[in-house]
């Protein structure tokens, strides 16, 4: 009876209202659920058929109202919550080991003395080396409560017998930001990858660090950002953003219209400030993108955005799963609101990204479908459109001319990476000596050598042999070789020092920071 109860207080939160027809259907799902408890010819699993009846009512929706069982909740709300209950590691799985690619600072793994390279092949005296073990599986032995121990063996380079390590497991920072760093031109640049709990936070103390040393310019890069928590899209736009200006404003049926505003005095609301998006940029993403430019504040540079205009709100119920249910929509300060169709059901809607590639408006700005048609306008009376994601002021069309059969090969191997940890793993005493900081690094570091030849080798030995005309791709292959070293050796803010070379869309962040474009964009006399 408790998973009947359960369903009808889902049920209700649906039906509740004071009109008869919700009443009937509230009635009629009530009798139906008693029939199967009491008639059905088998014994059926109420908990079972309420989820697929919550699961399937919810798709009649909208495709951002979803319900979650207690696995699911944890991990979706992981990310956002700016910690994790871990040893303090971050790894890779090469040739079926466990390799510790990083050990987090002042973490329980540091703490008793294991070191990045080391391999671990035993936990709790069980082996996990050669018996293809999973990331999952991974997570579920290392990760659990502060304050639990697990026994880690490694292997460690120099070292003839296994080392044991007792680690006590404690909260580890999940941080939002993957790189922050001046350039010689003494522009700034932050990749935010999530808006988490602690992302405004992390972003100002960036910009903090960086106007010390000097920063006269901002690239905010948020390509790839899903999104996350609507107060820290509140709270990051307010970084930028001065006079109580509108951020956002959200409005459902069921809800008044409530506005979120700039507050404080923000750490970089002066200086040119360009934002870096494209299609995987989503929801918290395109409010601070939006208000940017609505506010005339800042240059969009990139490709249109994913269109998520929708708010949820999650609901507990009484099993402690969740519904995460829309409850209004959002609106950018120009009225905007950049939620795109969903009419035609959920797998077209999860289609769009490839229906993107298919119309060639990955390439052409002018094959961009502006689904409405309504025209808005900036702070500033440029024009802007609504309706379907936020298009950039500068469009920067995907590059894929230097790709290869080759290439491709080894991405879906995932070889790059597990040749380059190799690699470090295998010198690193050397490499630190050699490169004793980032900068002596990106000067010095050569791949067109002896490494690149090592490199073929290795994808030839794992049966990825190179195939068909792949020199257009040689230079990008070496820069990403490159930059995962760095990132192995030092942390992620090497890799995009070094990989942001072969992005088109820092290239182009750069160009319009650099040159005369940037103040015609935000007066309209420039497209």
């Amino acid at each position: 009876m408790k998973f009947l109860k359960s369903y009808l207080f889902i049920f209700f939160l649906f039906y509740t209202s004071s009109s008869l027809f919700a009443q009937d259907a509230f009635n009629k799902m009530s009798y139906f659920l008693k029939l199967i408890q009491s008639q059905y010819v088998e014994e059926v699993n109420l908990d079972s058929l309420v989820e697929i009846g919550i699961t399937s009512i919810l798709e009649h929706l909208d495709p951002h109202s979803v319900y979650m069982n207690k696995e699911d909740l944890k991990k979706a709300n992981e990310p956002l919550e700016g910690n994790f209950e871990g040893v303090g590691i971050q790894f890779n799985i090469v040739d079926d080991t466990i390799n510790v690619v990083h050990v987090i600072q002042g973490g329980p793994s540091q703490k008793v003395g294991i070191q990045d390279g080391d391999k671990i092949v035993k936990v709790n005296g069980d082996t996990v080396a050669g018996n293809g073990i999973t990331n999952d599986q991974v997570f579920k032995r290392l990760r659990g409560p502060k304050g639990t121990e697990v026994v880690i063996g490694v292997s460690r380079i120099g070292e003839p017998d296994i080392i044991d390590f007792l680690v006590v497991r404690d909260k580890i920072p999940l941080f939002a930001i993957d790189a922050a760093y001046l350039n010689p031109d003494k522009i700034g640049y932050i990749k935010l990858s999530r808006f988490s709990a602690t992302a405004t936070k992390e972003v100002k103390s960036a910009i903090d660090s960086l106007n010390g040393l000097g920063m006269k310019s901002l690239i905010l890069d948020l390509t790839g950002n899903g999104g996350g928590y609507l107060n820290q899209a509140q709270g990051l736009a307010d970084l930028f953003l001065d006079d109580e200006k509108l951020i956002v404003y959200t409005e459902g049926r069921a809800q008044p219209r409530q506005e979120l505003h700039a507050e404080d005095k923000g750490p970089f609301e002066k200086g040119r400030l360009v934002i870096m998006v494209d299609g995987a940029s989503a929801s918290a993403s395109e409010i601070v993108s939006g208000a940017v430019q609505d506010w005339d504040r800042g240059v969009l540079v990139g490709r249109r955005t994913y269109g998520k205009g929708l708010v949820q709100k999650s609901y507990t119920l009484p099993d402690y799963t969740a519904i995460r249910l829309t409850m209004a929509h959002y609106y950018i300060p120009s009225g905007r609101c950049i939620q795109k169709p969903y009419k035609n059901g959920n797998k077209k809607y999860a289609e769009d990204l490839y229906d993107r590639y298919e119309s060639g408006e990955l390439f052409d700005e002018n094959k961009i479908d502006i689904v409405d048609s309504t025209l808005y306008y900036t702070h500033g009376k440029r024009p802007v459109y609504g309706g379907w994601g936020v298009i950039p002021d500068v469009y920067v069309p995907a590059d894929t001319s230097w790709r290869s059969d080759f290439y491709s090969k080894i991405i879906r191997s995932g070889l790059f990476s597990k040749f380059a940890l190799k690699y470090v793993n295998n010198h690193r005493p050397e490499l630190n000596q050699k490169y004793p900081d980032l900068n002596t690094f990106i000067k010095n570091f050569n791949t067109e050598g002896t490494l690149w030849m090592d490199f073929l080798a290795y994808a030839e030995e794992k049966e990825v042999k190179p195939e068909g005309d792949y020199s257009a791709s040689i230079r990008n292959m070496q820069m990403q070789l490159k930059a995962l070293v760095a990132q192995y050796l030092f942390d992620s803010k090497a890799y995009f020092q070094i990989i942001n070379d072969l992005d088109p869309i820092y290239i182009k962040a750069m160009d319009i920071i650099n040159n005369k474009s940037y103040k015609k964009i935000l007066d309209g006399s420039e497209k």
